[in-house]
């Protein structure tokens, strides 16, 4: 029985909940009881925990029966696949000084993933590593990861960083052990370092009563967490007498839900629940509460109502999110516009954002009224040039303005796709422009104009402001503005964010290849961590004073983290841009000043072939250039602080925008 339903995201994988167990050798039971409990899947041990090989060794020679729990036969094979996450066993100690126990916890580690594998399960949950040291744990795991098919190995790390952050200055009793200063993600970032960043390893934290910062909670959702593991005693308890979680705990399921990890119950009953009920939660009375006739009602059904409330009062899924969400994470080439024609579907896609082009519109309306004073209103024709008119939006979205503000508009539509030609010579004829537009079949940096234009209109922007050679369009399309003219946009700029994506990451390098980790995608950013705030990067500004000056750019960023965020890993840069069209009326997707409503752009990543690691209070160095050539543009990046990384892209060898 899942959580509920969000309007918009019903593919969530976050309305599944589960609830770990002990171990039980009648499995069949242990799920039944489970399930019909309300719960979606169990997070259970596969061997009984008594279990030592070396034990096994001495009393029979090695050749008894594994002690798991049941044969595959007792349950079906959707059952095993779909309702069981194997629980590792909890002692094991892969890098304990003590052999016996080292050699003992390597053996059962690799017999109850390969049982695991055997039965199909999605998953296993492996058990925190132990002490400050994890190497030998983690070369077991690669070793492992090598040969498993496509079950995901969930490392568990309790959701600790003891540092002045701490809600209350305690710690908690779940709270790793060891130093008095811990941070649990880097204990989660040398596992991993160590096992290659393996795609099928990912994260289940532990969620203490105690939290760390916000900003220390934030890096975590550009981890690949796939399970948020939730004591009982982490609940508090309401004036009702039911479990409640705090206020910051409450906003971190949200973040939970928002990011499609899965929510596990742990722990026993700590409320106990007023008399005289039926031990329904009142938050939650659309959830079914009551136990199947006969059974007795699971002692954690009332955490489990609490997290449905949580997650039905969530607000539906706005508009805007739902036609995005097919593209959340997924790696795009961008666009070469000079090279290549788009086609219909990219055009009407484009034609769809409707808030762009009421920017655009409100942009040429201000620029025509500061152009032709009311009285010189119907005397005076403005000539409008939209240089890479596409299917027509921006010249409807002109005329608009023009009739808006009751200025007299002629209007040159040039355009160089021959397909997108045809359409406007259709719209020409459907919108009776025959006397006010003018259809030109050519590229603008070629074309020869029969006048000049009062206002020059493009919408050229890339997800990088230039990434889409705006620039170097504009600079040939400036001839034909007059002197005293008008260019909407009429400057725009790039922004650098260092973040962590350890998904985007795992994407590039699954091609084995320097190509992709050597281009810039666009992409919907979705399980990514913004370590810091963006920085403005490359600024141009049209019409241009000086038609010589280079359209090459150079710039060195120093970013901050902050110190309570703790250590991160960057696995490269998130690239935006902000636009002014005309004076107060601008568009762009840098999220401090993000354009609401707007779809057309995403933003770019930037990879880095090796994430760096930024400890706390060291600056991050950052080096980005625009190069310009003869046929091509292209960005080289590289970091230098904390440590070196390679220039990425170097002579534009893989990845470049043809001229």
């Amino acid at each position: 029985m899942t959580l509920g339903e969000r309007q918009g995201d019903e593919k969530n994988d976050s309305k599944y909940c589960g609830v770990e167990t002990e171990f039980n050798d009648d499995m069949p039971q242990l799920l039944s009881v489970n399930i019909h409990g309300g719960f979606d899947f169990v997070v259970a041990p596969l061997m009984d925990p008594a279990y030592r090989p070396s034990l096994l060794l001495s009393s029979n020679g090695g050749s008894g029966v594994l002690p798991f729990a049941g044969s595959d036969l007792v349950l079906s094979p959707s059952q095993w696949s779909r309702h069981v996450v194997g629980k590792i066993s909890s002692w094991l100690d892969l890098d304990s000084e003590d052999e016996m126990l080292r050699r003992d916890s390597e053996i059962t580690l690799k017999q109850e993933i390969a049982w695991a594998s055997h039965l199909s399960l999605q998953a296993c949950l492996l058990p925190a590593p132990k002490g400050v040291t994890c190497a030998n744990y983690a070369r077991c795991v690669n070793q492992i990861l090598q040969n498993l098919s496509n079950m995901q190995l969930w490392l568990r790390i309790p959701l600790e960083k003891s540092d002045d952050d701490d809600d209350d200055g305690n710690r908690s009793p779940n709270s790793m052990q060891g130093e008095e200063h811990r941070d649990s993600w880097e204990m989660w970032n040398s596992f991993r370092t160590l096992g290659e960043h393996h795609s099928q390893l990912s994260v289940a934290f532990d969620v203490l009563s105690s939290l760390p910062s916000v900003n220390s909670l934030a890096r975590w959702f550009g981890e690949p967490v796939r399970a948020a593991i939730i004591n009982s005693n982490s609940f508090l308890t309401n004036a009702r007498g039911y479990p409640c979680l705090s206020k910051r705990h409450q906003n971190l399921v949200t973040e939970i839900f928002n990011n499609s990890i899965q929510i596990v119950i742990s722990g026993q009953q700590m409320q106990n629940l007023p008399t005289g009920t039926s031990g329904t939660n009142s938050h939650n009375s659309n959830n079914q509460s009551e136990g199947v006739e006969g059974m007795q009602r699971h002692p954690l059904r009332s955490y489990l109502d609490y997290i449905a409330y949580l997650y039905q009062k969530m607000d539906p899924l706005p508009e805007q999110e739902r036609f995005e969400l097919g593209y959340r994470d997924y790696l795009q080439s961008p666009l070469q516009p000079l090279m290549d024609n788009l086609e219909a579907q990219t055009y009407e896609t484009f034609e769809k954002d409707t808030t762009k082009y009421i920017q655009y519109q409100r942009a040429v309306a201000k620029a025509l009224l500061d152009r032709v004073p009311d009285e010189n209103a119907s005397t005076i024709t403005t000539v409008l040039m939209v240089v890479g008119a596409g299917r027509g939006p921006l010249v409807r979205a002109s005329l608009q303005a023009a009739e808006e503000t009751g200025r007299k508009l002629r209007v040159y539509a040039v355009e160089k796709n021959p397909n997108a030609i045809v359409t406007l010579h259709s719209l020409l004829k459907i919108e009776g422009w025959e006397k006010t537009v003018t259809i030109v079949s050519s590229d603008m940096r070629c074309w020869d104009a029969p006048e000049k234009a009062d206002i020059l209109v493009s919408e050229l922007l890339g997800s990088f402001g230039d990434n889409e050679l705006s620039p170097e369009c504009l600079d040939g399309a400036q001839r034909f503005l007059k002197e005293d003219g008008i260019s909407i946009p009429s400057s725009y700029t790039s922004f650098f964010q260092p973040v962590t994506a350890s998904k985007l990451y795992n994407d590039i390098k699954s091609h084995k290849d320097l190509v992709h980790f050597e281009t810039a995608y666009v992409v919907k950013l979705h399980r990514v961590a913004r370590l810091t705030s963006p920085q403005p990067v490359f600024t141009f500004n049209h019409p241009e004073d000086s038609t010589k000056k280079s359209n090459d750019r150079y710039k060195k960023l120093r970013f901050e983290i902050p110190t309570d965020t703790g250590s991160a890993l960057v696995h490269g840069f998130a690239g935006y841009f902000d636009s002014v069209l005309y004076k107060d009326v601008h568009l762009g997707i840098e999220p401090s000043t993000a354009t609401p409503n707007m779809f057309s752009w995403f933003p770019i990543f930037f990879p880095l072939r090796t994430p760096i690691c930024v400890q706390p209070g060291i600056p991050l160095e950052v080096h980005i250039w625009r190069c310009c050539g003869t046929s091509k543009v292209w960005y080289e990046w590289g970091v230098t602080s904390p440590s070196s990384s390679p220039i990425h892209n170097c002579n534009g060898r893989s990845y470049w925008v043809g001229l």
